[in-house]
């Protein structure tokens, strides 16, 4: 039985059996209704994530040292409590929980993270876009804008700059959509490519968009990621993140690099306002609602891109069609509908 990617396992039919090798991005220690250890753990490889469950009759091995050892106290064993951000073998099956598949480990394999073949950087999902492609892109846009917006953005997303590094690098979400390395370019790209066509197509028009501070305020709305997440190894939440959030912190940030760059009144206010209403609706999270046709365009432009993402999610491992199995997702809870994968993978 030869490893398989996790994005294999998650497509796994119900009572199948697999062995696999995952980088893991949590372990939590819980108990049974006997007072019994057992274990909830993420794994994740460059296809995707899985979570399982590790019951208290499972087996763990440690085999770093070429040896194989059976650890057989795994809740008083500190080589599995520092498990996070190591790379782990794995042998488990595909159950059923109310009608769901359910993942179980009955294997745990510590292995030797200085080999090839387990080195935990190569386990860390991204983009799937080339990150040369997208920084390409990214740089072409801030040149097509021109004014003060244009000289802001270069002066915030300088090539050398610390903020670029990171925003180049990090994670758009924990969970919800763009969850991985670069994934916080490849958003802010998507968003800024749809908002720039929906202005363009307003050209001419009554409404008349700005197409500078449509490109700016799309490439800035999400700024405040840089201070709400981390990579530790997978994507997480930092305390920032949790009680304050990304809009919050994104116009803080802004406004610190708006008054450093001397960035008019006007353009400080008109691209602050986007940032604080790019959710659209207050219960969404914006403090405030769209309140030009260049903040509702980019508001737009986040929502389609964040739906589209999580479409391709939750259907990436179907076959597509017309048979519900087949072609109908899970329940998604951040969109609260089932996606429908109409038509089966095309070729590129």
């Amino acid at each position: 039985m030869g490893n398989k990617t996790l994005a294999e396992v998650r497509a796994l039919p119900v009572d199948s059996k697999f062995q696999s090798v995952g980088l893991v991005t949590d372990l939590k220690e819980k108990r049974d209704k006997n007072d019994k250890p057992y274990w909830i753990i993420s794994v994740m490889d460059r296809s995707g994530g899985l979570e399982a469950k590790v019951w208290g009759n499972s087996q763990w091995f440690d085999v770093k040292d070429g040896v194989k050892k059976e650890i057989h106290d795994p809740a008083s064993s500190p080589l599995v409590r520092s498990l996070k951000g190591e790379t782990v073998g794995l042998i488990g099956a595909v159950t059923e929980f109310k009608g769901k598949p359910q993942y179980h480990f009955s294997q745990i394999w510590l292995v030797d993270q200085s080999k090839e073949e387990y080195r935990p950087a190569a386990f860390i999902r991204s983009s799937g876009t080339p990150v040369e492609t997208m920084e390409e892109e990214f740089m072409a846009l801030i040149g097509s804008c021109g004014g003060a917006c244009g000289e802001f953005l270069r002066f915030v997303f300088r090539p050398d700059g610390e903020l670029w590094q990171t925003f180049r690098t990090f994670p758009a979400a924990v969970a919800h959509h763009h969850a991985y390395v670069h994934g916080l370019l490849e958003h802010t790209l998507g968003v800024a490519r749809s908002a720039r066509a929906i202005a363009q197509s307003y050209q001419g028009t009554d409404y008349q968009p700005d197409l500078d501070i449509v490109t700016a305020g799309a490439i800035l709305h999400d700024l405040g990621k840089i201070d709400t997440y981390l990579l530790d190894p997978g994507p997480e939440m930092t305390l920032e993140g949790t009680v304050l959030d990304h809009i919050a912190t994104g116009y803080a940030r802004f406004v610190q690099l708006a008054g450093e760059a001397g960035l008019p009144a006007l353009e400080k206010t008109h691209l602050g306002h986007i940032i604080l209403s790019h959710h659209g609706q207050k219960e969404f999270g914006s403090p405030v609602l769209p309140a030009t046709p260049e903040a509702m365009i980019v508001a737009a432009a986040d929502n389609l891109d964040f739906y589209l993402n999580s479409w391709h999610g939750a259907v990436e491992q179907l076959d597509g069609g017309t048979e519900a199995p087949r072609a109908i997702s899970d329940y998604d809870y951040s969109l609260q509908r089932r996606l429908w994968k109409w038509r089966p993978e095309q070729p590129r």
